[in-house]
């Protein structure tokens, strides 16, 4: 059987590595591989067929066919490696690079909008004497409510969308306002004046003046004979550094749980410049903060004596910000990543 098997294998491999010798092209070789060590080649029909031969010459036949398939699959790699050589070659030599081309230089970034006004603010608050302060990002309810005269009862908590963790009592803050109780707690019985800005987060509709993340810049001054003055006239004159001397602000009497009294500070719409449209809701005005004097309970729960120390704090928010500075309608750009909005900046 054997001498029946191995002149045919012979055949096989001969045939084979001659019609190889005359392949120049990778299209070519592939229907050659088809042919000779595909399923239907002789080679590979001899192998898949050696179950059908008797015991005693199997393993003889065996080893001949996996010898002529080897033989085969070692010439088709070698002629592959050929053939991509040529191509190279031929390449290199009809298509040549002009080494003397200027490259192509690569797109630098940028810093986001929200993160240059960040700066700004920095910048800004530095000068005046304010030292920037971090504080975490997630909370704990104690923090976030509590300490800052929010008790789970205070209809103040219905302010705010909350998100919650899976662990009891933790959460992503809802504002910057915690950070006070850090730095007072870190630094009491010391005089304060830092800015604490980050993320917030909150579980609200999603519209042109707002998001579910966004930053605030919470700021606070606590000392001996801190006032409203104070207050009014820091914050002033952050708006004209900010947006001008020209700018037009105003402060509305407000409420907050965490300072008495409170107020609000807007800036003139800088779209319809006071005569009223949908990004400032036909008033006018767009809010940028809220503020107000630090209450004598966040003061003790800070470690400070309310009897000699006053403060004031306040928090707003950059983006808003941002929009009336670079006449931005919608909030929604700052995190949509649409390269053509960040691009102006």
């Amino acid at each position: 059987m054997t001498d029946t098997v191995l002149p045919e294998l012979e055949q096989a491999r001969a045939a084979a590595l001659s019609a190889l010798t005359g392949i120049s092209s990778t299209e070519d070789l592939a229907l050659w591989k088809t042919a000779h060590l595909g399923k239907a080649a002789p080679v590979m029909l001899a192998l898949s067929s050696l179950g059908k031969l008797p015991a005693e010459v199997r393993p003889q036949a065996g080893q001949l066919a996996n010898q002529a398939r080897q033989a085969l699959e070692a010439a088709y790699e070698e002629k592959a490696a050929a053939i991509r050589q040529e191509n190279l070659t031929r390449m290199l030599e009809n298509d040549k690079v002009d080494i003397t081309l200027p490259g192509r230089p690569p797109r630098r970034g940028r810093l986001h909008p929200a993160m240059q006004n960040l700066r700004d603010i920095y910048h800004v608050f530095a000068e005046m004497g304010f030292q920037v302060y971090r504080s975490p990002d997630v909370e704990t309810d104690e923090y976030n409510f509590e300490l800052l005269n929010i008790p789970a009862h205070h209809p103040a908590r219905d302010m705010w969308q909350t998100f919650y963790t899976t662990r009891p009592g933790v959460l992503l803050r809802t504002h910057t306002s915690p950070g006070q109780i850090w730095a007072m707690r870190e630094r009491a019985p010391e005089s304060i004046r830092v800015i604490l800005p980050g993320m917030c987060y909150r579980y609200e509709q999603i519209t042109t003046r707002s998001e579910i993340q966004f930053h605030q810049v919470e700021g606070l001054m606590v000392g001996r004979n801190v006032t409203f003055a104070d207050l009014k006239g820091t914050l002033t004159d952050f708006a004209r550094r900010m947006f001008g001397d020209s700018v037009r602000t105003r402060f509305r009497p407000s409420y907050f749980p965490f300072t008495e009294p409170s107020a609000e500070m807007d800036v003139e719409c800088f779209l319809c410049g006071g005569a009223g449209c949908t990004v400032c809701k036909n008033a006018g005005w767009l809010e940028i903060l809220g503020c107000g004097m630090v209450h004598p309970v966040v003061l003790s729960n800070g470690g400070y004596d309310p009897e000699v120390f006053s403060g004031f704090a306040f928090g707003m928010g950059p983006e808003r910000i941002t929009m009336l500075r670079r006449k931005i309608d919608d909030i929604r750009y700052f995190w949509g990543n649409d390269t053509r909005f960040l691009e102006q900046f």
